[in-house]
């Protein structure tokens, strides 16, 4: 939606009007702006497709959003009201009916004026109120960033639409409205409101089939996203024009003819590819321009169902088919419900040309999907659901439905974001279940993205998969026509590097859900592990207390979150059990005279021959030194000193240059007094308690777990980062060796650099 240009300018724009639908390509923003619909075109529209239109209703609502608006004022100095105008007249151009019209009339009030929703469903009703609620953005959500806010606002809006898609046709049209004029927002927001609408919008247009309004959307995006490329291609196409125009403006009769003679009547239109359009296929086939062969579309249609197979076997016939160009998505339809047979051929004159065969029923529902099934019914007008599966068999909205499921399954705005859009923005391939059912997905997708789209609790249970009656590996990618059945475990599974596994969103974001569920866990009985033993060092026990109070103190939902909190190194053991039990402050560190190298000044720990007073000194990461250790420094302009253990991988880099090498020792006071933490990198069996059973080890040993990281996690493996606090050298040996006895613990070594 628009805001008011004299309340806060925002990502829409003035609109142009509500242009006729072309095949021949969008209208750009250099389209002159028509004049406002007036109130009585608007009703004469409305009725001509609906004569049982509610007059009353749409008179009281051009009335009322004139009223509310006001004085209100566009970017482009355009009344404000104009806009909501507009975008009802866009929707008259696909037929919707009353309510639909009323609420793009209305859907602006609620955010820009002091309307109300109640105010809505008392003069309107309570259809109305949902609509224009769903389509509403949250601009009043006080959240701090503002990627968090247009994530919830897309939230919101895929959570309302797949309730009711008619909040989904508003917006598409709103969305068209506004980018139809977009030259006239701030330079600085034309790029953000683009990309959210090619991103985002223009593959919604297109889940729902609505490819008319997508395709103006892309274009109009591309115009501002990408000039100096859409001027490339609309010059090489105009280069083409001149070189192929005559051969071009031959092939519709020429086909049309050849059809004749065969007994078929049909209607041919030829198209051209709009820039947008060619720029995509451009960069999904890493091709040069010469290479494409379906600049120039022909769009066959003809009477019925069986005249499409017809017509195929008489241009098959006529001119040679180029290979492997071949769709039938009339057996199998797109889940848009897009139902055409699509071919290449070497036509007239040596051009390759696409030809599209379908019917005049399949041709409306390819340009206006969902749109193209309000109709008649029962003597009402409205949605046709059934003519709908009729005609493709298909629910348009099942790929919303997946949406929300990724939405469900997201933790954070981003997270979701990427995922919805991932689902989104992808090609097509057919697979089937065992039982025959069809399933769609991403052009790339492997069984895992199978089994997550048939169920969630199918694709965590996968360990393996049958393509057409074959065991093959997780990460076949699978074709059109491939028949997949997937074979299932006793308990959930993270697959090994899941990410090469799957291409869908709904699958990766089920995956990430599962992962944190899983490392949850971990981290849940690791936290508990570990204050159990800094209790133990007091004399105390876990459960002799009530966790009640300290969770109140660091603000914790729950005893779990809390262990979480611990066991990723996020909340201190020992700040826990010291809020439980003041008594022990100070009892339960390291020895209350050691102090902590890294927070005491350098020069308490270590000493040597060349030091220079003021030389910075400073403990490499790298190694992390701890008493007990063979050190030396090493000099690095504009750094300091820097000491690392003699054993460091980083020395290799200074071999060459002796200037730089300190000799270095540890002082008195560093060994008799000091702690530090090394890191320790291991590799564990992944199985049920070995987290827990490696922190007992630790803390029987004297060490204290600072931080612990988890990476490169498989079915039989993980690898683990541990920072623990050690005495001196002798120290973390001991903690290693302690733990190699450990039979599920595969390595275990200190980090050298």
């Amino acid at each position: 939606m628009d805001q008011p240009a004299n309340l806060q300018d925002k990502s829409a724009s003035p609109s142009a009007g509500a242009a006729p639908k072309s095949s021949e390509g969008p209208a750009l923003s250099d389209t002159k702006r028509a004049p406002i619909m007036r109130q009585f075109e608007l009703i004469e529209a409305v009725k001509a497709y609906d004569p049982t239109a509610d007059e009353a209703l749409l008179n009281r609502a051009y009335v009322y959003a004139m009223k509310m608006h006001g004085s209100q004022l566009r970017a482009s100095g355009d009344p404000y009201f104009a806009h909501p105008i507009q975008v009802a007249g866009i929707l008259t151009d696909y037929r919707l009916d009353t309510a639909t019209i009323v609420t793009a009339l209305l859907h602006d009030v609620v955010e820009d004026t002091s309307a109300t929703r109640e105010d809505i469903a008392e003069m309107f009703g309570e259809e109305v109120a949902v609509l224009v609620e769903g389509v509403t953005k949250l601009s009043r959500l006080e959240l701090q960033a503002e990627h968090t806010r247009q994530a919830e606002n897309l939230r919101k809006f895929i959570l309302a639409i797949s309730r009711d898609v008619r909040v989904l046709l508003v917006k598409l049209a709103d969305r068209l409205h506004n980018m139809r004029t977009l030259h006239f927002v701030k330079p600085e927001k034309r790029e953000r409101i683009s990309r959210e609408t090619l991103e985002v919008y223009a593959p919604l247009g297109r889940s729902i089939g609505i490819h008319s309004i997508a395709a103006e959307l892309e274009e109009l995006a591309f115009e501002h996203l990408n000039a100096t490329a859409r001027v490339a291609i609309q010059r090489r196409l105009e280069a083409l024009k001149l070189e192929n125009g005559s051969a071009i403006e031959a092939v519709s009769p020429e086909i049309e003819r050849v059809l004749s003679e065969a007994g078929l009547t049909a209607r041919v239109k030829g198209r051209e590819k709009t820039p947008y359009s060619i720029w995509r296929k451009l960069q999904r086939k890493t091709v040069g321009f010469s290479s494409l062969s379906d600049i120039y579309g022909f769009r066959v249609i003809v009477e019925s169902e069986d005249d499409c197979y017809r017509a195929l076997g008489v241009i098959h016939r006529a001119w040679p088919m180029v290979p492997e160009r071949f769709k039938d998505f009339i057996s199998t339809p797109k889940s848009n419900n897009y139902r055409s047979l699509h071919t290449t051929v070497v036509g007239p004159g040596g051009l390759r040309i696409e030809m599209q065969i379908r019917t005049e029923a399949m041709d409306r529902v390819a340009e206006d999907g969902v749109a193209a099934h309000w109709a008649y019914k029962n003597q009402s007008y409205g949605f046709d659901r059934e003519a709908m599966e009729a005609d493709g068999g298909r629910d348009p909205l099942l790929n919303l439905r997946h949406l929300v499921q990724v939405i469900e399954h997201g933790e954070g705005g981003e997270d979701w974001v990427e995922h919805a859009k991932l689902e989104m923005y992808l090609d097509q391939v057919f697979v089937f279940t065992p039982k025959g059912t069809l399933i769609t997905l991403p052009r790339g997708g492997m069984p895992l993205d199978f089994a997550y789209a048939v169920h969630t609790e199918v694709g965590d249970t996968a360990v393996g998969v049958k393509i057409n009656g074959e065991l093959k590996p997780m990460r076949t990618a699978l074709q059109n026509g491939d028949v997949v059945e997937i074979i299932r475990g006793t308990k959930r599974e993270v697959p090994t590097d899941w990410r090469s596994l799957t291409v869908t969103g709904r699958a990766r974001s089920a995956i990430r859900r599962h992962i944190r569920t899983s490392e949850r866990e971990e981290f849940v009985r690791l936290g508990k592990t570990t204050l159990e033993q800094t209790l133990e060092r007091g004399g105390k026990s876990l459960a002799d207390v009530k966790l009640t109070e300290v969770l109140k103190t660091f603000a914790m939902p729950s005893e779990e979150d809390m262990f979480d909190a611990i066991g990723r190194g996020r909340l201190s053991a020992t700040r826990v059990a010291e809020t439980l039990f003041p008594a022990l402050k100070g009892q339960l560190k390291a020895g209350p005279e050691r102090k902590r190298i890294g927070e005491e000044p350098p020069r308490l720990f270590v000493r040597g021959g060349g030091l220079t007073p003021g030389v910075s000194i400073h403990f490499g990461r790298c190694c992390s030194p701890v008493p007990g250790d063979r050190i030396v420094g090493i000099l690095e302009p504009d750094k300091g000193l820097t000491v690392h253990t003699i054993d460091c991988q980083t020395l290799a880099d200074f071999a060459d240059d002796d200037s730089v090498w300190q000799d270095l020792q540890w002082t008195p006071q560093a060994e008799r007094s000091a702690v530090g933490a090394v890191k320790l990198h291991a590799t564990l069996t992944n199985a049920r308690g070995v987290l827990g059973q490696v922190a007992s080890i630790i803390g029987e040993a004297g060490g204290n777990i600072l931080n612990l990281s988890m990476a490169h996690r498989q079915h039989d493996f993980y690898d683990v980062d541990i920072d623990v606090e050690v005495e001196d050298a002798r120290h973390a040996t001991m903690i290693i060796a302690a733990l190699r006895a450990n039979p599920y613990v595969d390595t275990v070594d200190r980090a050298r650099g």
